[in-house]
This record gives structure tokens, C-alpha cells and sequence, in this order.
């Protein structure tokens, strides 16, 4: 650790993955955390079936983890949809100095409410909104992201079908 630079700054490193390798692999320990500086990232699930299931996009400056505890399995597998660049430390080093450093602190608890929020937004839209207002939603939430993601990703994201998606994609352009 360099101790002329801030302890938020001195406990990480960057890592790079290609697309398509992983973060994070459900089950797992999950003993790392991250801020993607540059690429997207999906977090999926897997189904009674084995099939995917999108649960999570991450973009550009969000945070990375697999769960809200340190070194417990990690709740999804987190892939790489682009090459990726992230802000890597560990998840219990970091947590070791909540409450202890400011910054730190101000971090987690800034980063650990975006993702509860994130996560209620996503539960009340998957059991109230239909198809077009999922999207719509989508959109205002990763205005960005559209073009980067496959849109099959995206319809399992909203829990529609591809040809709702479609649908939903049309309305929408209709209306602008």
C-alpha cells in the first residue's frame, strides 16, 4: 500500500476481461468487488430449466458484486458482453474499512442504496408494467446501453418475449 495515496484508491487494482469470460460464477465465493471503468457487463441467473436468466446489466461506473456479503456464493454469474475494464479490490478488505475510512464508507453505502433501489425498480416493473412501459423504463434506466446489448438479453432482462420486445421497440419508435 502506498501510503502518500488514500486508502479508497490504494486497495485495488484493474483487471481486464475479454468478452464473454466472467466476473463472477454463481455459487462461488465472492470475494472481490468492482467499478466498471469501460465496457457492459450482464448478471444472470439460472432458471429451474438451466436457462439463463438476465438480471442485471452493469455499465460504466457502476459497482460489481455478486453479493451484499463478503465471501459468501455470489447470487448470479456475472459475464462480460464487451471487452471490459474494472476497478478490482477485495470485497473483504473493503468492507473491513467501512465505518473505519470516510470515503470508503461514502462509497459503499452510496453504491449499496443505487443497487436496492435498482433492484425494487426492477421488482414492481416485472410485476406492474407491460411490455411497452418495461421498455420505456429500460430506456430511461440505460439510455446508453441499447446498441450494446443483444436484444435477447434485453427481452429476458424485462421478462417479455423477443416478439414483445419487437412490438414494444415499434410503439415506441411510433411515438417519437
Amino acid at each position: 500500500m502506498n501510503l502518500k495515496q488514500p486508502l479508497s484508491e490504494s486497495i485495488h487494482n484493474t483487471e481486464f476481461i475479454k468478452k464473454e469470460d466472467f466476473f463472477l460464477k454463481i455459487g462461488r465465493p465472492c470475494s472481490k468487488i468492482g467499478r466498471l471503468t469501460k465496457g457492459v457487463l450482464r448478471g444472470y441467473v439460472l432458471g429451474t430449466s438451466g436457462e439463463e436468466i438476465t438480471t442485471h446489466f452493469f455499465q460504466e461506473g457502476d459497482m460489481i458484486i455478486g453479493s451484499f456479503i463478503p465471501n459468501t456464493h455470489a447470487s448470479m454469474t456475472i459475464q462480460a458482453l464487451e471487452d471490459a475494464e474494472i476497478s478490482v479490490a477485495n470485497f473483504a478488505v473493503v468492507m473491513s474499512h467501512v465505518n473505519k475510512d470516510p470515503k470508503i464508507t461514502e462509497i459503499i453505502n452510496h453504491e449499496f442504496q443505487k443497487l436496492n433501489k435498482g433492484l425494487q425498480t426492477r421488482l414492481v416493473s416485472l410485476l406492474n408494467l407491460n411490455s411497452v412501459e418495461k421498455y420505456r423504463l429500460f430506456l430511461q434506466e440505460y439510455p446508453g446501453l441499447l446498441n450494446r446489448i443483444p436484444h435477447y438479453y434485453i427481452a429476458q432482462y424485462l421478462g417479455i418475449t423477443p416478439t414483445q420486445l419487437s412490438r414494444a421497440r415499434k410503439q415506441i419508435s411510433r411515438h417519437l
